[in-house]
């Protein structure tokens, strides 16, 4: 491939990136909001699979660590590999994601939970541990909008052997990517004693 094909590809995805950049935020958005009893579909709470995509996230984190590693030894075809996977991880990650809260109300930061009432000292580390939480879980809301196009520009840059350019952007997207990654893990484990049993 000469360098005007490498462009021509590079410009031909531009577009589908956007679209889709565009398309996935607002598609969960709106998923997120629809409950699938509110169409008379009887569904129980898909309640096994928050602990599942916290694992994929953990996974990409993983993965994403390792594809770095592997670059940075010279092994270009397990780096590409191992990106590819991660990609495939956080697009899995976000068909279970939207399929849980589908079926499941929304879990509150310091709801009550089946143990039943919480003590003065459970409240007191609630309220303090709540800013935190929400500090992590809008940062990786955020982020995780932010991330799609950059994902998905690096990786065309790859496939269109811009290397140059594919690393200027890698160094950035990487950071950004492992961050959403492992808050993903993180806003789960902090929210998962508030599920409903």
């Amino acid at each position: 491939m000469n360098n005007q094909d490498n462009q021509t590809l590079e410009k031909k995805f531009r577009g589908s990136i956007i679209a889709v950049s565009i398309i996935i935020p607002i598609a969960v958005a709106v998923l997120f909001t629809v409950k699938l009893k509110d169409f008379g579909i009887s569904i129980e709470p898909l309640s096994f699979l928050p602990p599942i995509y916290a694992s994929i996230n953990a996974a990409t984190a993983l993965l994403l660590i390792m594809g770095v590693m592997a670059i940075k030894n010279g092994n270009r075809k397990v780096h590409e590999r191992l990106m590819t996977l991660a990609i495939a991880c956080s697009v899995i990650f976000l068909v279970m994601y939207v399929a849980y809260h589908m079926s499941a109300d929304s879990t509150k930061y310091g709801d009550i939970n089946a143990d039943g009432l919480l003590d003065d000292t459970e409240l007191s580390n609630v309220g303090s541990m709540r800013n935190v939480y929400f500090f992590i879980l809008i940062s990786h809301i955020i982020l995780s909008v932010a991330i799609i196009p950059m994902v998905l520009f690096t990786y065309v840059r790859a496939l269109a052997e811009r290397f140059d350019k594919h690393k200027k952007l890698a160094k950035i997207t990487f950071p950004l990517w492992l961050y959403v990654a492992v808050t993903g893990v993180v806003v789960y484990l902090m929210i998962s004693p508030y599920y409903a049993n």
